[in-house]
Formats: C-alpha cells, structure tokens, sequence
C-alpha cells in the first residue's frame, strides 16, 4: 500500500469526488441550519492547512484545521470515502491533523460533529485520539445537533 498523507490545494480537479461524497454526507440527517462545514473555495483560506491522503496516487481521504488563534486549531472536513472505510486511514489522517497542528505550535485542538447516527464511527474515532466533549468553541454557539470536542496538545 502506497499511502501518502500531503498538503494540497482544496481547489485540486481530482478531489471532486471527496468534496461530493463529504456534502452528500453532512446533509443526509442533519437539518441544513446545524450543517457547519466549509467549502472547497472556504478551504482555501491561509488560515487553513488542508491535508489529501492518497493510495497509488488515488485521493481516498481529506482533512483540515483552521487557525482559531496562535494556540487553538479546529478540525474541519475530515472524510473517508466509504470504500476505503475500515482501512485505518480515518486514524492515520486524524493522527497526521494532531502532529502537524503540534508541530504548528497549536496547544488545543477542537472539532465540532454531528450527534445523528451517522456520525459514531467518528465521535468514537475522536474519543480514542483523546477528546472529550466540551461546549462550543470559536464563533459556535449551542447547537443540539452538534457535538464539540477537544484536546489538549501540551
């Protein structure tokens, strides 16, 4: 297995398919209002580091962090398609998002989440790497289909 974790350009041709799978994702249970992720065009922000891991060259994955503040960072769009589900690199990709962003100097790493169903297999992923649920962070507010988590990066 080739597999490759880079920094890349969100606005790249051959992530169409990522971007499409992750929207189809986010609006099949949670009501448009709660929906919170960014767009490829908004992902582009030099804020933003925005990661594709790739198989033999193929796009299987995506992940990001904003800057929230010079210690805060917050994941944003991180997916799997749903053939290279069961694989670990839903793992490997959240493992790369927490060094870089320690790497970067963050102290604290946050995510916010869906609370449907569709998302336990993430809310487990984030509660093994070591968040806990906390309340909202940055510009979020309460949100009952929302779930906030964080890490301590120190």
């Amino acid at each position: 297995m080739a597999v490759v974790i880079a920094e890349e350009h969100p606005l790249t041709p051959d992530l169409a398919l990522l971007f499409d799978r992750h929207t189809a994702d986010m609006f099949a249970e949670t009501p448009p209002e709660s929906i919170y992720m960014m767009d490829k065009g908004a992902l582009a922000s030099p804020d933003i580091r925005f990661f594709v891991l790739r198989d033999v060259g193929h796009p299987l994955a995506m992940g990001a962090f904003k800057r929230i503040d010079a210690f805060h960072a917050e994941i944003k769009s991180m997916h799997v398609l749903a053939e290279a589900r069961g694989r670990g690199l839903s793992k490997r990709m959240l493992d790369h998002l927490i060094a870089t962003a320690k790497g970067d100097g963050f102290t604290r790493l946050s995510l916010e989440t869906g609370i449907q169903s569709t998302f336990i297999a993430a809310r487990a992923l984030y509660g093994r790497a070591g968040f806990a649920t906390c309340g909202p962070f940055g510009d979020y507010t309460l949100d009952p289909n929302s779930v906030y988590m964080t890490k301590s990066l120190a």
